[in-house]
């Protein structure tokens, strides 16, 4: 089934309990959490401060994003926080290995994700640890930018890698989705599609989640 997980970095952070209670009672699934440290990419965003801030205001599932440069050190700090699921980047300075071992003995699901410029290969050996790989559809470190289309054959890559070996992995991709790119990223395999100013820049956050789906849905992928 196809999930849709708003990314907080679009958010109104002067109201961020009403936000995030906004696309909850609009029907997202999870609530992604993009953590930048001005290192790892050029921008910085928050800590796990604002996670166990915002853990007792809502049920959703915290799909935490560490676009950090040393996610290993940091993980523990945001299991304590309450997120559910910390995903970090291939490209990171830390052991991948150690760093799933260690988010996996935290109780937590673990991601990898990739950068537009590297191969999603490298991600092969890591697999069947992962719960989640997640594709970047733009350069990570800002939001609003716009769909990179030529990152769907590693959506693909992945799908066909997850019907053979791995067919609970979810492939999550991340950047420019909105009601028109959402079909092409289901289209090509994935089944967590990250959306942030499509949904929190909406004035209707259910309207534009259900358009999301639609066009999930339309290439005839389960909504």
């Amino acid at each position: 089934m196809l999930q849709i997980s708003p990314s907080i970095l679009s958010a109104d952070f002067s109201r961020l309990e009403r936000e995030v209670a906004d696309v909850e009672a609009g029907g997202a699934h999870m609530l992604h959490i993009d953590v930048m440290d001005g290192h790892f990419v050029p921008n910085i965003s928050f800590g796990a401060c604002v996670v166990s801030s915002l853990r007792p205001k809502t049920q959703l599932f915290f799909d935490v994003h560490l676009m950090i440069s040393d996610p290993l050190a940091y993980a523990p700090s945001f299991a304590k926080a309450g997120a559910d699921m910390i995903t970090f980047h291939y490209e990171s300075d830390a052991d991948a290995r150690k760093t799933i071992d260690v988010i996996r003995g935290l109780g937590l699901k673990v991601g990898m994700a990739v950068k537009p410029g590297t191969d999603v290969s490298v991600l092969e050996p890591f697999l069947p640890q992962l719960d989640l790989a997640l594709v970047m559809t733009v350069e990570p470190g800002f939001g609003g930018q716009k769909f990179m289309p030529q990152m769907m054959p590693k959506v693909e890559y992945l799908r066909r890698w997850a019907q053979k070996t791995h067919d609970s992995l979810w492939i999550q991709v991340d950047g420019g989705i909105d009601a028109v790119t959402a079909g092409t990223a289901a289209a090509a395999g994935a089944d967590v599609l990250v959306a942030g100013s499509a949904v929190f820049g909406a004035a209707d956050r259910q309207d534009a989640i259900e358009a999301i789906l639609r066009s999930a849905s339309s290439v005839g992928r389960t909504v």
